[in-house]
C-alpha cells in the first residue's frame, strides 16, 4: 500500500453522501449525531484523499462540483456492495452461497445426479454449480489435485489416495443388458423396450461386448467382467467407448451388447432394448455402486449441505 495514497475510508463515503443528500453541513451532521466541524474536517479530508473538490461551499449554501455530481451514485453502489458484505458472508458460513465444483461419472446422468441436483438446488437456491461428467479416475486426480470440490464415482479409490479421501455410497443397482433390437427376434423375445423378460449371458456369449477401456473405469470394468468370470465366460470385447451415451448409441448400431446400470433405461434410444440379466436374480447378482468422495481435510460449509443431501440419498437406498 502506498503511504502517499492511502485508502479511503468507508466512514468517510457515508458522510460525503450524507452531506451531498441534505445540501447542508449543519443538518447532515444532525442526521449523523455529530456536530458540524468534525464532519466539515471528514468531508476536506476526503477531498484530499481522492485529489478532487466534491462540494462548493459558500458563507450560504452548499452544492456538488461536477465531479461531486457524478460521484455521488458511484458512491452510492459501493456503499450498498459494503452493506452487503455481512449478510453474503453469513450466507457463505452457512452453505447457503457460494460455489460447488461437482464432476461425475456419465452412469450417474440417468437416475443419481437429476435427484440429487433437485433436492440440493430447492434447498441451497443460492448455491452455484460447476458440474463436469469425468470417469473416475480423472476425477480422482482432479479432487487430489483441488480443482473440484466433490465426484460421483464409482469405487474402489486408488489405495494411495485412500486416506486423503473420503466416500459416501448412495445407490447401488443391478446391471441390465442393452441389447440391438433386432437381437432380442433372434432370442425369441419380443422387441418392447420395456419388456421384462431376463436375458442370460450364455445366451449372450456370442455377441461383442461393448465396454469402458479398464485404464479409464477399473471399477466398472471389472464388475462387468466379473459377471462373465462368474457364469465362466470370457467375453469378445468388441469396441471401448467412454461415455454411456457412445456405449448405447454402438449398441444400436449393432456393434454388440453392452451391461449398463438399471437408470440407463431412462436413456431411450431407438435401436435398443433393455433387458434384465437372469444373473440378477442371483444372490451374488451384477450390482454397480455410486459414491461421493471429497477431500476428507477440506468440508466447506457448500459441500457439506452436498453431503448432507447425499447421505439422506444414501439412507434411503433399496438394500439389494
Amino acid at each position: 500500500m502506498d503511504p502517499r495514497n492511502p485508502p479511503v475510508e468507508l466512514r468517510l463515503l457515508r458522510y460525503f453522501v450524507t452531506v451531498a443528500e441534505e445540501m447542508h453541513f449543519g443538518r447532515a451532521a444532525a442526521r449523523l449525531a455529530m456536530t458540524q466541524p468534525p464532519l466539515s474536517q471528514a468531508i476536506r479530508a476526503l477531498e484530499d484523499a481522492l485529489g478532487v473538490a466534491l462540494f462548493v461551499r459558500t458563507k450560504r449554501s452548499v452544492e456538488l462540483t461536477p465531479v461531486g455530481k457524478d460521484l455521488l451514485p458511484e458512491v452510492r453502489r459501493l456503499l450498498a456492495s459494503a452493506e452487503a458484505l455481512r449478510p453474503l458472508a453469513q450466507s457463505l458460513a452457512r452453505g447457503e452461497a457460494g460455489v460447488l465444483s461437482l464432476a461425475f461419472v456419465s452412469t450417474a446422468d440417468y437416475g443419481l445426479l437429476p435427484s440429487l441436483l433437485r433436492d440440493f438446488g430447492a434447498r441451497y437456491p443460492g448455491v452455484r454449480l460447476q458440474l463436469t461428467e469425468a470417469t473416475s479416475d480423472v476425477q480422482i486426480e482432479e479432487l487430489v489435485a483441488g480443482r473440484i470440490d466433490a465426484g460421483l464415482v464409482i469405487p474402489p479409490l486408488p489405495p494411495r489416495h485412500a486416506v486423503a479421501l473420503s466416500y459416501l455410497p448412495i445407490a447401488r443397482e443391478p446391471l441390465v443388458a442393452a441389447l440391438p433390437a433386432d437381437m432380442t427376434a433372434q432370442l425369441g423375445q419380443g422387441a418392447a423396450e420395456w419388456a421384462d423378460t431376463p436375458v442370460s449371458l450364455h445366451e449372450l456369449a456370442g455377441a461383442p461386448l461393448v465396454v469402458f477401456p479398464r485404464r479409464l473405469a477399473p471399477g466398472f470394468y471389472d464388475i462387468i467382467m466379473g459377471c462373465y468370470g462368474a457364469a465362466g465366460l470370457t467375453p469378445r470385447i468388441g469396441q471401448e467407448a467412454i461415455q454411456m451415451q457412445t456405449i448405447v448409441s454402438l449398441v444400436s448400431a449393432g456393434m454388440g451388447v453392452a451391461l449398463v446400470p438399471q437408470s440407463l433405461r431412462n436413456l431411450r434410444r431407438t435401436g435398443v432394448v433393455y433387458r434384465p440379466l437372469a444373473e440378477s436374480g442371483q444372490r451374488t447378482g451384477p450390482v454397480v455402486e455410486t459414491g461421493l468422495v471429497w477431500r476428507a481435510a477440506e468440508v466447506s460449509p457448500v459441500l457439506a449441505g452436498f453431503i448432507d443431501i447425499v447421505r439422506a440419498h444414501g439412507a434411503a437406498m433399496p438394500a439389494l
